[in-house]
């Protein structure tokens, strides 16, 4: 057979494969496109979610590049977060102002259940603490007395302090408590503490502790003291003054009502006197060592003739009461407690005035002072009987009293 015959023979074979080839090719083309589709969907599934989620971000979030070369839109977002930072704050202020409230509340279960357990007639504390709960107040007004002092107190009585129905007039019409604060002799029932009894009965302007007096207590009693007021009264201000010095209680009052927003506040004349470390002297400081070397001085507190505190700094006395540390002088001692705290220092000299011709030019300037005292004794010199002269020259009118507003 020659070439060209077995060509021809066996030449219809190469068609066939040609065909057979031809049509796996489509059909894996056909596959390969179906598969290919198949998989570029799933692969793209992701990829669209995240460009769904980064349009919305660019709506919501201001990422795109048309917001930032927006100034409207940079504007808007600036005041929104504004908005929610200034909402945040007033969240926080209300729940501060709640714990705060909660806060003095305990104080005044605390105050009404050590009453119960001490033993007193506890009646008439809780039905003031009741009835004075009710109620909100500008200043409580602790005047620190003691046993041998009902001179001084009766000249006090008789010039800046109102008696009577004047004094529960200033309770109901301009919210000012002011009582004698007086603890118990250390025979108890003994007649020292029957005469503050009698003089109560008939005055009726006392604020007993419990507390044991004694000099070297004042420390102690001046904790007592806001612990209980704290307790009974409802007040913006807790105010501590001794019974030798002259107060113009309006004056006084518009000087607190002026920091009644303020937390914290602890307002007086600040001071850092010396410490004294040798023993014999007046205001001996038993624990000057922890001040540092000889020569040191304390830290700035208000002088103690007269200071005032806010509500929540006389409600963190009365809670940590039994852990405040005592040192020997009670205006260094309330320093101490409040240093560690965020309070706001208020340094107002119109609170330590000198006697006449001080405080009577003062006034004269139309700045009346709204305490006076000589600072050589701490108080006002022989005040039983030198307050009235104060009170003549350096007093504001009653009508100031009554006219003035908070």
């Amino acid at each position: 057979m020659s070439f060209r015959s077995r060509i021809g023979v066996g030449g219809s074979d190469p068609p066939s494969r040609n065909v057979v080839s031809q049509k796996l090719a489509i059909l894996l083309c056909i596959g390969s496109f179906c598969a290919g589709m198949f998989f570029t969907n799933r692969m793209w599934m992701v990829p669209e979610a995240k460009g769904m989620a980064t349009t919305r971000g660019e709506k919501d979030g201001g990422t795109s590049m048309d917001h930032y070369s927006n100034p409207r839109l940079v504007r808007q977002e600036s005041g929104s977060v504004t908005g929610e930072v200034s909402k945040t704050d007033n969240v926080l202020q209300t729940l501060q102002r709640t714990i705060s409230k909660l806060e003095m509340e305990l104080a005044a279960a605390r105050a009404a259940q050590d009453t119960i357990l001490n033993g007193s007639p506890e009646s008439e504390s809780l039905r003031i603490a009741e009835s004075a709960m009710k109620r909100k107040y500008l200043m409580v007004i602790g005047i620190n007395t003691a046993f041998n002092s009902r001179k001084r107190r009766d000249s006090v009585r008789a010039t800046w302090m109102p008696r009577g129905d004047k004094r529960k007039k200033l309770e109901e019409e301009k919210g000012i408590i002011i009582r004698f604060v007086i603890g118990h002799s250390s025979i108890s029932g003994g007649i020292l503490d029957r005469a503050i009894e009698a003089e109560d009965s008939k005055y009726g302007d006392f604020l007993r502790l419990e507390h044991v007096e004694g000099y070297l207590e004042l420390s102690a009693k001046t904790k007592a003291y806001f612990a209980t007021a704290v307790g009974l009264w409802d007040a913006e201000f807790y105010v501590k003054v001794d019974d030798d010095v002259h107060v113009n209680i309006a004056t006084l009052g518009k000087i607190l009502a002026r920091h009644r927003l303020k937390p914290r506040t602890y307002i007086g004349c600040m001071k850092s006197g010396p410490i004294l470390a040798r023993k014999g002297v007046r205001y001996h400081e038993p624990e000057h060592w922890k001040f540092g070397g000889e020569g040191n001085k304390y830290f700035r507190h208000a002088t103690g003739q007269l200071y005032a505190i806010s509500r929540d700094l006389a409600t963190y006395v009365s809670i940590n009461q039994h852990m405040l540390h005592k040192y020997a002088n009670e205006d260094v001692s309330l320093g101490s407690w409040l240093i560690g705290l965020d309070a706001v220092y208020i340094d107002d000299r119109r609170l330590c005035c000198g006697t006449p011709p001080d405080c009577e030019w003062k006034a004269q300037a139309g700045n009346i002072c709204a305490a006076s005292f000589d600072w050589s004794c701490s108080g006002i010199c022989q005040s039983a009987d030198r307050i009235y002269q104060v009170h003549q020259r350096c007093g504001e009118s009653e009508n100031a009293l009554w006219s003035i507003v908070y």
